[in-house]
C-alpha cells in the first residue's frame, strides 16, 4: 500500500522534496496429487538460460511441509484454490456491523468461522479474531505438515519457531478498550486489552499452545508483512538457529475503525452496486482496493530435517528479498527502484535468473498508480515478458493487509503442484501497458518452473520471496 486519492501525506523535511503521485493507494480444473514435484518445464517460454547456482547445502535449502489457512473462502487449503480456480468472487456486503452510512459497505468478510477443534470455548470467546485466525491456520498447517498432536514430540522444541505477524494486531480489543474507556471508565477495560492487541501475541500464543521454544516474534510492515516473515523465518533456518518454523500473516481489521480508517485515506473502491466486481486489477476502471481479511501460514524447514523426519514436502522455497523505498509514507517512487532492486535481490538470493522465472503472483490491489507501479518495476527486471503469466489473488478475496502475502503464498504453491493458475478475475477493460497473460477471467494450465509473489506496504516496506517444486 503506497498512495493515497488524497492529497499526499508528507514526511518532512524529505517530503517537499519528493515528487508525489495525485491518487491512488498501490500497496494498499482438476486436482493435481499435491506433493508430486513437477518436473521445472516452462511453456511459451525462452530458450534455457543457465542460472546462478542455488543453494545445494541440504542444511541450508528451506522447503514447505504444510499449509494453513483462513480465508473467506473456508479454512481448508484445497476448497480454497478450488473456489480461486473457479473464478469465484469472495466479496459482498459487510454484515458484521451497521455500515450503512459508510460510502464503502462491502468487503471480502469471513462468515461462520469456526475454530472449534483448534481452541478452547473459553479462549475463543476472548480472543480478537486476529489471534483465533493464526492460531487456527497455525495448526492446520502443523497437520499437513504431519506433525499434528502427538506427532510434534519428533522434532526438537528448542529448534522449531514461530513467525506470524500482522499489519493491524488485534483491533478489535484496541477498539472496545477504547470506547470502554471513553464511555465506561478504565475500571470496564479488560486485563487482556493489552495483550491481545499487541502485534507479537499470535506467535507466543501458537507457541505456548504447541511448545516451540526457538526464535519467536512477530514483523509489523503493513502489507507487505507475510514475505517479510518468510523472508526473515528462512533465514533462521539458513543460519543454523533453526531447523523448522512457522510463518505467515493474519489480519481482522473488518470493524468500523478499521473501514473508517481506509475510508478517510480515500483508498477504497466504492462499488457497492456491484461488490463482486470492486476489485479489479490492471482494469482502467479500478477505484480502489477492497478490503479482505483471515490467515495464512507455511510450515518452513531445512531440508535435511524435513527428510530425516520424512515430511511431506510439497514445494521449495528459494530465497527472497526486503527493502524500503526510502521515499515516502504511502506514495510509491515514480522510478520504481525500490521494487524492481528487491525483485533482483531476491532473485539473487534465490540463485535465479530472470529467464527462469515464468509466472508472478502479484501484489495488485486495485488501485490506480499501484497497480501500473507494480507492472514498470516487473518490466525493469524482465526484459521479456512473453513467458510470464502474472495474476492477482485479491481479484477474489480483497486486499487481507498483513495476511494478503500468506495467502497468496499459498496460491503460488498450490500454482506450482497443480500445474493450474488462478484468473484474475473482473479484467474488463485492461490497461494497454500491462502487456503480460494476465490469466484474464478463466484459469489456465501452466507448468510453473519459478515463481515469485509480490508484497508492499505503507512505509515503503517491499518484499519478494521466490518459490519451485522441490527436486531432490
Amino acid at each position: 500500500m503506497q498512495s493515497l486519492q488524497s492529497p499526499p501525506l508528507r514526511v518532512s523535511p524529505l517530503g517537499p522534496l519528493r515528487k508525489s503521485s495525485s491518487n491512488a493507494y498501490p500497496h494498499a480444473g482438476p486436482r493435481a496429487p499435491r506433493r508430486v514435484a513437477v518436473p521445472a518445464v516452462r511453456s511459451s517460454a525462452p530458450a534455457a538460460v543457465s542460472a546462478p547456482r542455488r543453494e545445494k547445502d541440504p542444511k541450508k535449502r528451506v522447503v514447505v511441509t504444510g499449509m494453513g489457512l483462513v480465508s473467506v473462502f473456508g479454512n481448508d487449503v484445497d476448497a480454497y484454490y478450488e473456489k480461486l480456480l473457479a473464478g469465484e468472487s469472495g466479496i459482498g456486503p459487510i454484515d458484521r456491523f451497521d455500515a450503512s452510512k459508510f460510502p464503502t459497505r462491502f468487503a471480502g468478510q469471513i462468515h461462520g468461522f469456526s475454530s472449534q477443534g483448534y481452541i478452547d470455548g473459553k479462549n475463543d470467546r476472548r480472543l480478537d479474531d486476529c489471534l483465533r485466525y493464526c492460531i487456527v491456520a497455525a495448526k492446520k498447517a502443523l497437520e499437513d505438515a504431519d506433525l499434528g498432536g502427538d506427532r510434534r514430540s519428533k522434532i526438537e522444541k528448542e529448534r522449531a519457531g514461530v513467525l506470524v505477524g500482522t499489519g493491524m494486531g488485534g483491533l478489535t480489543v484496541f477498539s472496545d478498550g477504547v470506547q470502554n474507556l471513553i464511555e465506561k471508565g478504565h475500571r470496564k477495560i479488560t486485563p487482556f486489552f493489552i495483550p491481545y492487541a499487541i502485534t507479537n501475541m499470535g506467535s507466543a500464543l501458537i507457541a505456548i499452545e504447541i511448545g516451540f521454544m526457538g526464535p519467536n516474534y512477530s514483523i509489523s510492515t503493513a502489507c507487505a508483512t507475510s514475505n517479510y516473515c518468510f523472508y526473515a523465518a528462512a533465514n533462521h533456518i539458513r543460519r543454523g538457529e533453526a531447523d523448522l518454523m512457522i510463518a505467515g500473516g493474519t489480519e481482522a481489521a473488518i470493524i468500523p475503525i478499521g473501514l473508517g480508517g481506509f475510508v478517510a485515506c480515500r483508498a477504497l473502491s466504492q462499488r457497492n452496486d456491484d461488490p463482486q466486481t470492486a476489485s479489479r486489477p490492471w482494469d482502467r476502471d479500478r477505484d480502489g482496493f477492497v478490503m479482505g481479511e483471515g490467515a495464512g501460514v507455511l510450515v518452513m524447514e531445512s531440508l535435511e530435517h524435513a527428510m530425516k523426519r520424512g515430511a511431506p514436502i510439497i514445494a521449495e522455497y528459494l530465497g527472497g528479498a526486503v527493502n524500503c523505498d526510502a521515499y515516502h509514507m504511502t506514495d510509491p517512487r515514480a522510478d520504481g527502484l525500490g521494487v524492481s532492486s528487491c525483485i533482483e535481490r531476491s532473485l539473487e538470493d534465490a540463485g535465479v535468473s530472470p529467464e527462469e522465472v515464468n509466472y508472478i503472483n502479484a501484489h495488485a490491489t486495485s488501485t490506480l498508480a499501484g497497480d501500473l507501479a507494480e507492472i514498470n518495476a516487473i518490466k525493469k527486471v524482465f526484459k521479456n515478458t512473453s513467458g510470464i503469466k502474472i495474476n492477482a489473488t485479491k481479484s477474489m478475496i480483497g486486499h487481507c493487509l498483513g495476511a494478503a502475502g500468506g495467502l497468496e503464498a499459498i496460491a503460488t504453491v498450490k500454482a506450482i503442484t497443480t500445474g493450474w493458475l488462478h484468473p484474475s478475475i473482473n479484467q474488463f477493460n485492461p490497461e494497454p501497458s500491462v502487456d503480460f497473460d494476465t490469466v484474464a477471467n478463466k484459469k489456465q494450465q501452466h507448468e510453473v518452473n519459478v515463481a515469485i509473489s509480490n508484497s508492499f506496504g505503507f512505509g515503503g516496506h517491499n518484499s519478494v520471496v521466490a518459490f519451485s517444486a522441490f527436486k531432490p
